[in-house]
């Protein structure tokens, strides 16, 4: 008798309140955040300085040099979107090393084409089309919670990661406090919004930053994310935290 397979472990919780009015299974899923995507691509840059309040830029690349990431390395970006973290990849490996960008959305790479010069494939985290043993580096910024199933990406990245390579991701996760969880999702769901339209941007990037204060909210905790990267098989796995809701989890492929 044939075993069903393990339920798909998403990242975030399954049947949560927050999640129901977008979609109900994880086909819809796919359709409705790649509309989101897609017609938000063009206004995205400016919806995101204007969350990070201007530090995005130097605190990306911050982190993927702390983590590891030098010139001359092969790395993969995983939901790379506009490109925000792909640039910073690009500014550490230098022209000696190789940076390939990969994300779901045609609108968002199209428009990361539009700004960098790099490789770019559209696919999703669960089905990475490079051989095995390929890249240095693998990195994602703030876009684990749009994973369906966090077993199958982590496996695709432990597989396409050299013996000695890294993967780092970077996520948003809930504050702690009511009021911090509040003030979260009213700045990035309904003042965002409000900025970028008023900024002239003719992209209305309203449900896509309503959507992401909803996925915050519905995100498993770091110790579900921590034990997916465990059970990939990756090694010396960690998470760090910056002012309370910046985390980054990372973790190696081990050497033969």
């Amino acid at each position: 008798m044939t075993e069903p397979r393990p339920r798909a472990q998403s990242a975030m919780k399954s049947g949560d309140a927050h999640l129901k009015a977008y979609f109900s299974d994880e086909a819809e899923r796919r359709q409705v955040t790649q509309v989101m995507f897609n017609e938000a691509a063009t206004g995205y840059d400016r919806a995101e300085a204007l969350t990070a309040l201007g530090s995005g830029s130097w605190y990306r690349r911050e982190v993927l040099r702390r983590e590891g990431l030098k010139p001359g390395m092969h790395v993969l970006d995983v939901a790379a979107g506009t490109g925000l973290v792909t640039a910073e990849a690009l500014a550490l490996a230098g022209p000696q090393g190789r940076v390939v960008a990969l994300d779901p959305s045609p609108g968002m790479l199209a428009e990361l084409r539009r700004k960098l010069s790099c490789e770019t494939v559209e696919a999703y985290a669960e089905a990475i089309p490079l051989p095995d043993a390929q890249v240095d580096f693998l990195s994602m910024g703030y876009a684990l919670r749009h994973v369906g199933d966090m077993d199958k990406a982590f496996a695709e990245y432990l597989r396409v990661l050299k013996p000695g390579g890294k993967a780092c991701i970077m996520e948003i996760s809930r504050p702690a406090s009511w009021l911090g969880r509040m003030l979260l999702k009213l700045h990035i769901g309904a003042m965002v919004p409000l900025m970028a339209r008023l900024s002239g941007r003719h992209t209305d990037v309203k449900r896509l930053w309503a959507y992401y204060g909803d996925t915050i909210e519905a995100a498993v905790d770091p110790d579900t994310v921590l034990d997916a990267l465990r059970r990939a098989g990756f090694q010396d796995v960690r998470c760090g935290v910056t002012l309370g809701i910046f985390r980054e989890y990372t973790g190696t492929r081990a050497q033969p």
